[in-house]
């Protein structure tokens, strides 16, 4: 897929994040008051009149990084302005025509050609008299927006639209698969991602917390089109420092419900502990297939088996004992290929549907083997039948005369007996009890 790229780029704090939202109509990119929260390149696809591009927010330039990132942010300002095909300058209307605007124009002067000046924070009529200044920045009169109330949005997705004109009419490939990778700060997922990606598209840093943002990044295995998320390294929720971490503590959960797939990192040289375990009840809650990724496992081979290391996962993350495990080393590109077709194949088994011919004989088998007990005060429940009725998980309703008659024991037993029987091994199966239908025979007695 080759579409024109259109990239936000401008000092820091003029509402670059603001601008991306507002073109895209979503809340994708951070916005805080704090200088820095973007860091990365945070893109999404848009379209005008089914024309469609690759909008990328890019970090402030100049920014004072509170962790020493600058550089890399810089970094990744300038890969996204090589890749550019349309490049949004902004400034602010309401702080005027600063230093490091110059020095953000002077970045830009060799794509001339490219820039359009974008004076945003226009939030009334008025102030619209005093943007004249920045025609000093040597890319003409700049167009008044503001990203909070919206005005200037239709004359601005109008020079986008003239900006791009010609370059393609391509539509983009819908991926086969989105997965999201979640783990603890610092257990290799931005390492992870650039290896999926063939290129730096992620800073990645030995400080704790440097992705913020859920960053979808598309790349292509085996011609076909897949979409990785980027997720925030999580921490105790206590121990989040401020909003931004808050927040990106959201994006990284809401990224989890995106996903067909998690991949789910740990760092083989840590213990697992309570972000791990609030992760895979997230994980469970959703029903997600998922990949355990033990990663940076060249640091810790030796020092126990993978055998081991499973029995490990299983005793503390019991809510995701079917997921499979995949052991590598992501700054050596170590099994990544074979994890993503181990991901591939989990999708495969999620999408799966089987008949309710087996599925009664799975059922009844198991009625045989252990019938159900019952809750005090409750009757025996009498199952009746069984049907699948979704895919992505995989849903399976059992027809029961008292549904909350049925224990969370039986429930259990039920769920592995049909992981056991059915071709859905390695994932989650949504096991939902319904009221008999009339005329419905029970299975068992």
């Amino acid at each position: 897929m080759s579409l024109p790229v259109v990239t936000i780029v401008g000092r820091p704090n003029v509402g670059k994040s603001s601008l991306f939202n507002s073109i895209t109509r979503s809340r994708i990119s951070i916005v805080e008051p704090t200088a820095g929260v973007t860091r990365d390149r945070v893109s999404t696809i848009c379209d005008i009149d089914e024309t469609y591009f690759e909008l990328v927010d890019t970090g402030g330039y100049g920014v004072v990084d509170r962790d020493d990132l600058s550089a890399d942010v810089e970094k990744q300002i300038e890969y996204a302005i090589q890749c550019a095909d349309l490049i949004l300058f902004v400034v602010d209307a309401r702080e005027g025509l600063l230093p490091l605007d110059h020095r953000t124009a002077e970045l830009l002067r060799p794509y001339t050609s490219r820039v359009r000046l974008l004076s945003n924070k226009v939030d009334e009529p008025h102030m619209a008299h005093g943007i004249g200044e920045f025609i000093k920045l040597g890319f003409g009169e700049p167009l008044a927006v503001s990203a909070v109330n919206g005005s200037g949005r239709n004359n601005l997705i109008a020079l986008i639209a003239e900006g791009i004109a010609g370059l393609s009419d391509e539509t983009p490939v819908e991926p086969v698969m989105k997965i999201a990778l979640v783990g603890k700060r610092n257990a290799g997922k931005s390492t992870f991602i650039n290896v999926l990606a063939g290129e730096p598209r992620v800073i990645v840093s030995e400080t704790p917390g440097t992705t913020r943002d859920s960053i979808d990044v598309r790349f292509e295995k085996d011609g076909r089109t897949l979409i990785a998320i980027d997720t925030a390294g999580v921490r105790k929720k206590n121990r989040m420092a401020d909003d931004i971490e808050f927040y990106a503590y959201t994006r990284a959960t809401q990224s989890i419900r995106r996903a067909d797939v998690v991949l789910f990192l740990i760092d083989a040289t840590e213990p697992v502990g309570q972000v791990e375990k609030r992760l895979a009840q997230l994980v469970s809650q959703e029903f997600k297939p998922c990949v355990f990724v033990v990663n940076k496992w060249d640091l810790a081979k030796g020092q126990v088996a993978t055998g081991e290391f499973g029995e490990y996962l299983d005793k503390l993350l019991p809510e995701l004992d079917y997921a499979p495990i995949s052991f590598t080393s992501a700054n050596v590109g170590r099994n990544i290929d074979s994890t993503l077709d181990l991901a591939a194949e989990l999708h495969k088994q999620a999408g799966l549907r089987v008949g309710t011919g087996k599925l009664n004989k799975v059922l009844g088998e198991s009625l045989a083997v252990n019938p159900p007990s019952t809750k005090r005060g409750k009757k025996r429940p009498k199952f009746y039948f069984a049907t699948q009725v979704s895919t992505l998980p995989p849903a399976i309703v059992l027809f029961v005369n008292h549904p909350g008659s049925v224990t969370p024991s039986h429930h259990r037993f039920l769920l592995n007996r049909f992981r056991e029987s059915l071709p859905f091994g390695e994932v989650p199966i949504r096991l939902m009890f319904r009221p008999r239908r009339q005329g419905m025979t029970a299975l068992a007695e």
